[in-house]
């Protein structure tokens, strides 16, 4: 009987930390999420009507914007640029449904970026 309770407690033991780190991976929902879903739904009628002229302005005043040391972008502007490219996405799913998949990765990668990891690179000297 002893030799149970000690496998139970050696097993017990274990899996509890393996339980907690799981646990810690799930990501929860922040307020940067709802700032991006309501630009997307502000944004979303006005870029699938962008032309795609229209569309590499804004993808170039992004860049320029994001890489001028000078200037750092607020978190409202930083996630309309971001949202903005990811909406354009869709329409260039639309437009090519043979490339839905490759637009539905490119939609994911702008949703998923972050303004504390921009900060960051901001905050980081450059070589």
């Amino acid at each position: 009987m002893r030799k149970i309770i000690l496998i139970y407690s050696v097993l017990l033991y274990f899996t509890l930390p393996f339980g907690a780190l799981n646990g810690q991976e799930k990501k929860t929902a922040s307020g940067d999420d709802f700032l991006k879903d309501s630009l997307y739904v502000v944004n979303k009628v006005k870029v699938l009507n962008y032309s795609l002229k229209q569309f590499d302005q804004l993808f170039f005043e992004f860049f320029q914007k994001k890489s001028d040391s000078k200037l750092i972008l607020t978190k409202s502007e930083f996630y309309n640029y971001t949202i903005q490219i990811a909406i354009f996405s869709d329409r260039q799913a639309a437009l090519y449904p043979a490339q839905k998949q490759i637009a539905a990765e490119n939609k994911k990668r702008w949703f998923a970026e972050s303004y504390q990891d921009y900060l960051l690179s901001k905050a980081s000297p450059k070589k």
